[in-house]
Formats: structure tokens, sequence, C-alpha cells
């Protein structure tokens, strides 16, 4: 028995490193047309509308790349989809840098995205495989906080000062992407359910049949809810924060040091709030989660100073991006292991038309002059709606978590 578990810690330790150097990558190229946004504008002399299709392009790759790289894994196995993926996003990462216009950089963002898409729900399932029930929570917040501190790489690179132009991020996150393929090929353990026989064989109507029936349909909509404004929150910080600092004055270096406070703490949100999910009710935690939220989206709004504005940064990564760090440790609890792959791949792709919707809806909004305050605070509603959904689902969370 001690060498079984062994064997176990071994593998859950192996599945979360090599899962937190993907999701290391994820956060670097979901970040980094933030971080170029000024540099790319000027290249192919794009206003603040055609940034929005920009951004969203990659947000809209990601929403049939979740889907399907969930509803793909639950058949052919976790392993094969996530190194398919990783190998996709890097390739098209690089892309990204050598495009030559506005449409070519459209194709190539999107296409980075449905790598993307693919890899998350990959990452979750995987880890929350390997850990169980028992540090569900905890494993996959540790893999999930590489997506934060590869965006919070990216801010670094923006605050080196492109030396290389800002191609430069696109390169990082190409070329390590496709040297990580090998290692997954050769270290990452496939789900010990999948290597069990325990891959779903439903088709596509057989799919919705199982997101809604034996009484999970009222979890799968709260998720899909939850997923959607958060992300939206998210996206809209991602994206267009750097943007929105440098039109109230501040430099882009300066943008760059909000972006890394807002990503460092995303990173300590998301271990710390994943930490909690395992100890505290889960109320507890979407009600401490989505107040941090609303606070910390007035306080960028509202802030002058630079200083105020590193603090600003911090608490909303802490409470947003730490936030959906937990609605991604809390989807896998409400599936079966046949379909867990499928329903965090349909939450993620919901999620990502949140995300995909908030860009666009800044950039209108910014077109409008409503500025940097009117975007913030116009997002408090979403904020409210996820939370009460998300309360909701802590409610049932007990109820309904499977093996």
């Amino acid at each position: 028995m001690t060498v079984v578990t062994a064997q176990s810690r071994a593998q859950l330790a192996t599945t979360i490193s090599l899962c937190f150097l993907v999701a290391l990558m994820e956060g670097l190229d979901l970040q980094a047309a933030g971080i170029a946004a000024q540099g790319m504008a000027a290249a192919f002399n794009l206003d603040k509308l055609h940034m929005g299709w920009v951004f969203s392009a990659g947000i809209l790759g990601l929403l049939p790349g979740a889907f399907v790289g969930g509803w793909v894994a639950d058949r052919i196995g976790r392993k094969r989809v996530l190194m398919g993926s990783v190998a996709l996003f890097g390739l098209f990462s690089l892309a990204t840098a050598l495009a030559w216009d506005f449409n070519s950089l459209i194709v190539a963002r999107c296409l980075t995205g449905v790598g993307l898409g693919a890899a998350l729900p990959n990452l979750i399932a995987l880890t929350s495989e390997a850990a169980g029930p028992r540090l569900r929570g905890t494993a996959v917040s540790m893999m999930y906080c590489g997506v934060p501190l590869g965006a919070a790489l990216a801010a670094v690179i923006g605050i080196a000062g492109f030396s290389g132009g800002w191609q430069v991020v696109f390169y990082v996150g190409g070329v390590v992407p496709l040297l990580i393929v090998p290692l997954l090929g050769r270290y990452l353990p496939e789900s010990a359910a999948f290597r069990h026989g325990q891959q779903s064989t439903e088709n596509g109507t057989g799919l919705w049949h199982g997101l809604f029936r034996n009484g999970a349909g009222s979890s799968t909509l709260l998720l899909w809810l939850s997923y959607f404004f958060t992300l939206m929150v998210v996206y809209i910080l991602i994206n267009w924060l750097p943007s929105l600092l440098v039109g109230q004055g501040f430099t882009g270096v300066q943008a760059s040091w909000v972006m890394l406070a807002l990503q460092l703490g995303a990173a300590v949100g998301t271990l710390l709030l994943g930490a909690l999910m395992d100890r505290l009710p889960a109320w507890a935690i979407a009600s401490l989660i989505y107040l941090g939220i609303l606070g910390s989206l007035t306080a960028l709004g509202l802030a002058s100073a630079f200083e105020h504005m590193l603090v600003a940064g911090f608490v909303a990564g802490l409470f947003a991006t730490g936030g959906q760090g937990v609605l991604y440790a809390l989807a896998p609890l409400f599936y079966p292991t046949h379909m867990r792959a499928t329903g965090v791949g349909t939450a993620v792709a919901v999620g990502r038309l949140g995300a995909m919707s908030g860009p666009l809806v800044a950039g209108q909004m910014l077109a409008l002059g409503t500025g940097t305050a009117g975007v913030m605070l116009a997002s408090a509603p979403g904020i409210v709606l996820a939370a009460g959904a998300m309360f909701c689902l802590s409610l049932r969370r007990n109820k309904l978590a499977p093996e």
C-alpha cells in the first residue's frame, strides 16, 4: 500500500508540474496581446475598435477549442489532446509575430485561441483526477497559478522595454510550448480514469443529455452564468487595462508594472483561495471573492496616483483571477469521470463567450468616451449575477460531488 501511495504522490507531483508549465505559457499568451497592444496598433495602424477585434479574435478561438477539446479528450484521452493543443498554440503564437496585416493577425490570434482553449479543460481534468476529491481544490489551484505567473512574465517582458519589438512576447510564447510538448509525451501520466476504460462513448445528443440529466441541469446553468460574467471582467482587465492606464496619463512602463501587480495578485489569490476552498464553507469563499472584485473594480476606476493603482491592480488580480481559479476547481465536482472534461470544457466555452464580449463592450464604451471609470463600474451588474450563481453552486457542492 505504501508503494502505491508513493507512486500516486509522484504521479500527482509530475502532473501538477507539467500542467503548471503549460498553464504558464497559456497565461503568457493570454496577456501577450494586451502587453503588445501599443506596438501592435502602431505597426498595423489600428484604432481602439480594431484592437478590440484583435483581442476578441483570440478569445473567439478559445470557445470551440474548449468545447471540442474537452469532448474529444473524453474519447481519446486527456494527454493526447493536451499535447496537440500545446503544439497548436505554440505554432500560431509564432505566426502572430510573423503577421503581415490586420487579417493575418486576426487569423493567427484566433487559431492560437483554439489551442489555448483546448488545453485548459484538459489541464483541469488531468490535475483534478490525479489529486482526487480531498485535494482537488488545492491541486487545481497550484496548477492554475501558472496562468497569472505566465501573464506576469509577459508583463516583465513589457517592463524590459521590448528591445526586439512587440513580437518578442509572441516568440517566447511560441518557442517554449513547442519545447514542452516532448516533455508531456515522455513524462505526463494519462488520466487513470481513461486508462481504466472510463472514456465516454456518448454521441452529441447524449452529451447534452449528460450535462442536464439527474439533477445536473441547474448546476450546469449556474456554472455557465458564473463563468460568463467572471471571465468577462477578467478579460477586460487582461486586454484593456494597459491601454486604459496609458489613456489616463500613465507611461507604458507604469502600465506594465500595474499589470505585473495584477498578475502577482492573481497568483497569490489562486493559491490562497484554492487552499481556503478545501477548508472554509464554499458560500464564504463566494462572498469573499465577489465583494473583493467589486471593491477592486471601483478602486481601479477611481484611483489616480500610481501607487494606489498598483495596490488596486494587485487586489483586482487576487480576487478576479483568483476567483476564476476557484471556479475551475469547482466545476469538476459536478460531473462524473466519463463526462468531466466535457462538462468542464463546455463551462469554459461559455465563459469564453463572456471573455470575448468583454473586450468588445469595453472597446465600444471607450469609443463613446465613457473612460476607465465607466468601463469598470459598468462591469458591476454582471459580477453581482456571477456572485449569486456561485453562491447557489456552493450550496449544492456537497450534494453533487462525484468520485
